[in-house]
C-alpha cells in the first residue's frame, strides 16, 4: 500500500516490564506502526546469543491501532528473528534496541543484548539503531533523551544506513544534553571482573563485577570522551567483522 506508515519493531534486554521500553514506545509512536517482541524476563548481556536447547513462546499482551506488543521465552536475538518469522507481516522499516538501562558505549558492544537485537536487524537488512541510557536505575529519567531519539530514528528511516552497518547510540544520565557527537568506539577493556562470594561454605563462587579501563582517555573523538562531557554517542558499527588490513599479510604466510 503506497500510503504506509513505516513499520518499527522494537525489542530490548531488560525485559517487557522495564521502564526503558516503554519510553522507546512512547518517543517512536508518532513515527510509524510499531511491533515490539521482546523478552519476558531480563536477558542482560546476552549479546547474539541463541536458544538452541529448547523451544521457545511468544504471547500476545496488546494490540492497538499503530502498537502490537509480544513477550517471548527468548533472548533479544531470538525475539527479534521469531518476529520477522511469525508475527510481522512485512519487512520492517527499521529494527530498533532499547532504551536500555546503561552503559553500551565501547567494548560493551560485544556483550550487550541491545546490541544483539541491533545487529540481528542488520543482519536482516533493516537498517538498525541501539539506544541506552547510562544509568542501572530502573526509574530512571528518559525524557531528555526522547527528543534526541525520535531525531536520530527519523533521520534513519529517511536517508537509511549502509549494507552492515547500525548505530549504537549512548546517551549521558543528564537533564541539560549538550547535543550529539559521532564517535569513535573507545578502546578499553574491563578488569577486575570476579568478586568471591562464599555460599554455603563453598568458596568457588563468584560475582561478576569489574571497572572498565579506559585506554584511550585523552581521545575527544570517542564515545566515553562524549558521554563524559554530556553528549549524545552515536557510534556507527559494522557487522562485518573482517579484519580486511590483514588479509594481504596472512596470504603470504601460507
Amino acid at each position: 500500500m503506497e500510503n504506509q506508515r513505516p513499520l518499527i519493531l522494537i525489542s530490548n534486554d531488560d525485559g517487557i516490564i522495564a521502564k526503558g521500553i516503554s519510553e522507546l514506545i512512547k518517543f517512536l509512536r508518532p513515527l510509524g506502526e510499531i511491533v515490539v517482541m521482546a523478552p519476558d524476563t531480563p536477558r542482560s548481556g546476552s549479546a547474539s546469543a541463541l536458544t538452541v536447547t529448547e523451544p521457545i513462546h511468544y504471547h500476545l499482551l496488546r494490540k492497538d491501532v499503530g502498537l502490537t506488543v509480544y513477550k517471548c521465552s527468548g533472548t533479544p536475538a531470538d525475539c527479534v528473528k521469531l518476529a520477522f518469522h511469525t508475527v510481522l507481516d512485512r519487512k520492517p522499516d527499521l529494527v530498533v534496541g532499547g532504551i536500555n538501562h546503561g552503559d553500551n558505549s565501547s567494548v560493551n558492544v560485544h556483550y550487550s543484548g541491545t546490541m544483539g537485537v541491533v545487529i540481528e536487524g542488520c543482519l536482516k537488512g533493516v537498517p538498525s539503531i541501539g539506544f541506552s541510557l547510562c544509568s542501572h536505575e530502573p526509574n530512571a529519567d528518559f525524557e531528555p533523551a526522547g527528543p534526541y531519539i525520535r531525531e536520530i530514528a527519523r533521520q534513519v528511516l529517511e536517508k537509511g544506513l549502509p549494507p552492515l552497518t547500525c548505530l549504537n547510540v549512548n546517551i549521558p544520565d543528564t537533564k541539560e544534553l549538550k547535543g550529539i557527537k559521532v564517535c569513535e568506539q573507545t578502546k578499553g577493556q574491563w578488569i577486575n571482573e570476579w568478586e568471591n562470594f562464599a555460599h554455603r561454605g563453598d568458596a568457588h563462587y563468584y560475582w561478576l563485577t569489574g571497572e572498565f579501563e579506559n585506554n584511550d582517555a585523552e581521545n575527544e573523538k570517542n564515545d566515553h570522551w562524549a558521554l563524559e562531557n554530556g553528549y549524545v554517542a552515536i557510534t556507527p558499527t559494522t557487522v562485518d567483522v573482517t579484519a580486511y588490513g590483514l588479509v594481504e599479510e596472512l596470504k603470504t604466510w601460507f
